[in-house]
């Protein structure tokens, strides 16, 4: 069942200065896309394409046409006013992107910090992204205890949909950063398919995955559909493990011409051995770098870090009668945790290799021991209509709706502090540190966040170029803690005006609040109040081929209030919780850039580029370890004389950054110098059934730090290969 997108005449007008600026920007590129054709053409004979052989060519687009981010409304990129970045089936494909923070990595815009070989964290536009959705329902991230949100498995979901800068209207509370929304595979096949891949990598990697879609009817009104896969791979880490099975299934059925259905369970389970928790003690006390090997690590044998994910899921979904829907969605969602893990945060006396400790003499420990336990459950329920109606003889769109989310967070920890003489000299540390004994667990937090939300939009056409996005979204949102009750009602209006300049291009500005509530405390173990600010973009948006390949170039400004900013100290009393303080009149303001889609038939890309600045009222930098300047590139290309062959690669870049660190006496400075890093892939299609792919990261073996914001050192992945092959039947 779906909505038939309703096209417009589009009016062209005289192009301003910004569009001309970005067509000349696009005319480079589909010049460079001409040229290749022209010359094919030269060489070969013309034959005109079938409709089979153009939908064939779409299927492995970069790009896709609709999409239901940011507005729940149905709609094409360029009528979206705010930057969208979608990546595909075929995207995560080609450049094995396995996981969401692979996605996320080679996303525009956004950017990673590694706390240790489990736990990245991912922010845009210099704020942490803390809304991960799954068919639009979200989930709210907690640093502190990082459940593995990031190690979700693509294999799941058909793509994954980011809208960078505050997206209040549809997720309620959140930081102005960005949503991630994983969109599920689902029953569409009315006949039988199988996928089934295996796949052989460095350090020892192994990974097998099946894709079985069938009917279950005659008639195929009612569909099935199985993804499942296994994965077992070393690291360039000593010891270091990681076991991951992960199973999905989904039934989706016609129950009437107006009436469909959908159910599904899904599964992850990711068993890790010697994780670090973490990382490598940085500096000696003069300040000079200890320079450890990429292989080393601090973790011991009988450390572990596993964690459990379970997702029930229904979808309703009614066709009330001219061009209007219903739409229910139901979750629920259990993730837990189990890990005992050892750290090490000092410094070290360079003349006797013994271990300092970095919070002066009033905290003489140099690590620590932590057995963690945990749960996170999550009931949501989405209900909400869209369709069209007619007013002043124009087309308009609405969107209502009501949600209602209880995310309920539990964990207990028991602690052990570790002492310089029981590491004994650094130098001939070999990680062969005894277990501890350890204490009972006791309960470090319980909490519990209700958010109930009414929301509406609706998208006006004030003239045939010229439309209207207006709405809001009321949210009361109720924290329950320890010590602690927090009740906060909010309306987050928004708004965006997009008009079309020609059948090509529009320039749109859009507008919308920011409320998020904070669980970071200060000192004195006080919550910390929550984010009030502003969010701004304007842009320009392109789309050619039938909406095959984009454009967008956005400038945005977000104002802030209260934002947390680390001490770098810890809260007395709170088994090593870090203390923050609130950061007034903080401003990020920047620019971003991205293309993305076919070419030609034969040609994909993505190329997308941020610069932005991000300060507080004083002036001095928020967050200045995230990147200012990223750009990211990633294509592949079909060969004309050999149409088995695709191949491709991409180069992530981007600038230096910093982190001016606590230590006894002042500040350290950390830092590290811009890099790019280069990928490859080639693949081979054997048979019409039969591929094998080949993938290379990090060509060039950069050695680089992708946490410069901590007293301890985490390598990025050295160059590492990947061959695979894939069967469908």
């Amino acid at each position: 069942m779906s909505f038939t997108i309703q096209t417009r005449d589009r009016q062209r007008s005289p192009a301003c200065a910004l569009s001309m600026l970005a067509s000349c920007i696009a005319f480079a590129l589909l010049s460079s896309a001409a040229n290749a054709a022209e010359k094919k053409a030269e060489e070969t004979m013309i034959v005109e394409s079938s409709a089979a052989d153009t939908a064939e060519a779409e299927d492995h687009d970069y790009s896709v046409k609709t999409t239901t981010s940011g507005t729940k409304m149905l709609l094409v990129p360029r009528d979206i006013p705010q930057s969208v970045s979608i990546i595909s089936e075929q995207r995560m494909k080609d450049q094995k992107l396995e996981t969401v923070g692979d996605v996320l990595k080679n996303t525009t815009g956004i950017s990673e910090s590694v706390a240790d070989s489990d736990r990245s964290t991912f922010y845009s536009r210099g704020f942490l992204i803390d809304n991960y959705m799954v068919d639009g329902i979200p989930t709210l991230f907690e640093s502190r205890w990082n459940l593995g949100d990031a190690l979700t498995d693509t294999a799941l979901f058909e793509r994954i949909e980011v809208v960078r800068g505050a997206n209040g209207l549809t997720t309620g509370s959140g930081n102005p950063s960005a949503a991630i929304n994983m969109v599920r595979k689902h029953a569409d096949s009315r006949e039988f398919q199988t996928n089934v891949s295996a796949e052989y990598g460095s350090w020892n990697k192994q990974r097998y995955v099946a894709d079985l879609s069938t009917p279950l009817t005659e008639n195929g009104n009612i569909r099935g559909r199985m993804v499942a896969g296994y994965q077992d791979n070393d690291s360039w880490l000593d010891r270091y493990n990681q076991k991951k099975k992960f199973f999905y299934g989904v039934l989706d059925a016609d129950l009437t011409e107006a009436t469909s259905f959908s159910v599904g369970y899904d599964y992850q389970q990711t068993n890790v051995n010697s994780p670090t928790w973490g990382g490598i003690p940085r500096w000696y006390t003069d300040g000079s770098k200890t320079d450890p090997d990429r292989s080393y690590s601090t973790a011991p044998d009988w450390a572990y870090n596993d964690k459990e994910q379970k997702r029930t899921f229904v979808t309703l979904k009614q066709k009330l009668g001219n061009d209007w829907q219903l739409t229910v969605n139901g979750t629920h969602t259990e993730m837990t945790l189990d890990s005992k893990q050892m750290y090490l945060d000092s410094l070290v006396d360079k003349s006797s290799g013994m271990m300092v400790s970095p919070y002066g003499p009033s905290y003489p420990y140099v690590g620590g021991t932590g057995y963690n336990t945990g749960k996170r459950k999550v009931d949501a329920l989405d209900t909400f209509a869209n369709g069209s109606y007619e007013l002043f003889g124009q087309q308009h769109e609405l969107m209502i709706g009501t949600s209602y989310t209880k995310q309920k967070n539990t964990y207990y920890s028991s602690w052990e502090n570790v002492s310089a003489d029981q590491i004994g000299n650094y130098y001939d540390y070999d990680a062969n540190f005894p277990e501890t004994n350890w204490n009972p667990l006791s309960l470090a937090q319980e909490d519990t966040v209700h958010q109930k939300s009414a929301y509406m939009a609706t998208r006006i056409t004030l003239a045939d170029p010229l439309h209207l996005i207006v709405g809001a979204r009321y949210t009361k949102y109720n924290l329950d803690t320890l010590n602690q009750h927090m009740e906060k009602n909010n309306t987050s209006p928004y708004a965006g005006i997009i008009y079309d300049i020609d059948e090509n291009w529009s320039t749109y500005a859009s507008y919308t609040s920011i409320f998020n509530p904070q669980t970071q405390r200060d000192i004195q173990g006080k919550y910390l109040s929550p984010i009030t600010g502003n969010n701004y973009e304007a842009g320009l948006k392109s789309d050619w081929m039938n909406g095959r390949f984009t454009t967008s170039l956005a400038v945005f400004r977000i104002e802030q209030d209260h934002l947390a900013q680390s001490t770098g100290n810890l809260i007395p009393g709170s088994n090593g919780e870090t203390a923050y303080r609130e950061a007034d009149g903080t401003v990020s303001r920047g620019v971003e850039f991205e293309v993305n889609g076919a070419l030609t038939d034969e040609w994909q890309m993505t190329l997308g580029a941020t610069r932005y600045v991000a300060e507080d009222s004083d002036g001095d930098a928020v967050n200045p370890n995230l990147p200012r300047t990223t750009v990211k590139l990633f294509t592949s290309y079909t060969l004309p004389m050999l149409r088995e062959l695709t191949m491709g690669g991409g180069v992530n870049w981007q600038n230096h950054v910093w982190a001016d660190v606590a230590v006894p006496g002042g500040t350290y400075r950390s830092e590290q110098g811009s890099f790019a890093l280069v990928d490859l892939f080639a693949r081979y299609q054997v048979t019409s059934a039969f591929s094998v792919q080949a993938n290379v990261d990090n060509l060039f073996d950069k050695e680089y730090d992708t946490n410069v914001d901590s007293r301890g050192l985490v390598y990025g992945a050295p160059r590492n290969f990947s061959v695979s092959a894939n069967y469908a039947f």
